[in-house]
């Protein structure tokens, strides 16, 4: 194997682990609203609400698009066997985004007959983060391979870890979202995601451990990982630092601080796919595929490269940008539509 095709497969799962990281943040809040809208039931709060998010949420997609070509093109074989192990899961994902995304525009015009939008928008945005915890859950618990294929039934997702990573994951982006809105609105939405938050934080916790317990206890190859000497010395730092930002939250959102909960729960995730990178790595289908053996030829990954190079930094132009020129607070009355 040559110098460039041991480093350039690296440099696309480095670029393939940003996306999804970008994604899983930005997409987090907005899906994390549409899952607390029930819990605001004033018309105008619903509206500040939606208004907080009208200038984000379709660019915040561009990133799934993304990580999806990226996946694709880099590591072809990765993506013709875990595509298959999780058909349903993302058929279920890309339904409710677009479900979800027509209530989001449909609901201002439809107005005041609107309540069927307001419900598909909160039952859109859950079950797109119950399909991403699905497909996280049947990722983790290692598909079933021969020959390079995916050998395994069309149900093997649907398993109680991959249900519990499911609702785990409609738990975080509800922090996201509810300090997003801290954030972000003022007066009674702002005042209610805080109430919200806290318990949301202590679910959020619960989930981080029992998913920390149940992988090694169920794979032996992440046992082996996070216990053997001396990878404990090192690997142990992300559920120490895990503990202290969770403190930082919790602590910010008593004190009513309005971007600190926001960053701490960002941070959150961060640590927890920092955690799952560390369990992993670097199989980018667990145990039976690393990032080499899944890379597409050399010349296929050199053109993606190139065309990466002009995209992602156009793309992160254009989110700094939108989140710059639409930062501050957005008050009753106010907003994109």
């Amino acid at each position: 194997m040559s110098e460039v095709s041991e480093t350039i497969p690296v440099i696309l799962a480095l670029l393939l682990g940003f996306t999804v990281a970008m994604y899983v943040v930005l997409d987090g809040f907005d899906l994390g609203i549409g899952i607390l809208f029930p819990f605001f039931s004033r018309e105008e709060e619903r509206d500040q609400i939606m208004n907080s998010v009208a200038p984000f949420w379709d660019g915040n997609e561009t990133w799934l698009v993304l990580g999806g070509v990226s996946l694709w093109a880099g590591f072809p074989k990765a993506f013709a066997v875990i595509l298959p192990a999780v058909y349903m899961p993302v058929m279920f994902l890309l339904l409710a985004l677009i479900f979800r995304g027509v209530a989001f525009e449909f609901r201002w015009v439809a107005k005041p007959h609107h309540r069927k939008w307001d419900v598909s928008f909160a039952v859109g945005s859950i079950v797109a983060a119950f399909a991403q915890g699905l497909i996280l859950g049947a990722m983790l618990q290692e598909i079933r391979i021969s020959g390079n294929q995916f050998a395994g039934g069309p149900l093997d997702w649907l398993t109680p870890f991959s249900l519990m990573c499911g609702v785990a994951v409609v738990v975080g982006y509800a922090l996201l979202g509810a300090t997003w809105l801290m954030m972000k609105t003022v007066d009674g939405v702002e005042q209610r995601s805080r109430q919200l938050a806290l318990p949301l934080l202590a679910a959020l916790m619960a989930f981080i451990a029992i998913v920390s317990v149940w992988t090694p206890l169920q794979i032996g190859r992440i046992a082996e990982r996070w216990f053997s000497m001396p990878n404990i010395f090192f690997l142990s730092q992300i559920p120490v630092a895990t503990l202290l930002v969770a403190w930082l939250c919790y602590y910010s959102i008593r004190k009513g601080r309005p971007i600190l909960p926001f960053a701490t729960s960002v941070g959150l995730f961060l640590l927890a796919y920092l955690g799952l990178v560390a369990s992993n790595a670097p199989y980018i289908v667990p145990p039976s595929m690393t990032i080499w053996e899944a890379a597409s030829h050399p010349s296929s990954q050199v053109f993606y490269l190139i065309g990466a190079s002009i995209l992602m930094p156009m793309i992160l132009v254009y989110t700094v940008l939108v989140f710059w020129l639409f930062r501050g607070k957005v008050k009753p009355g106010e907003g994109y539509h």
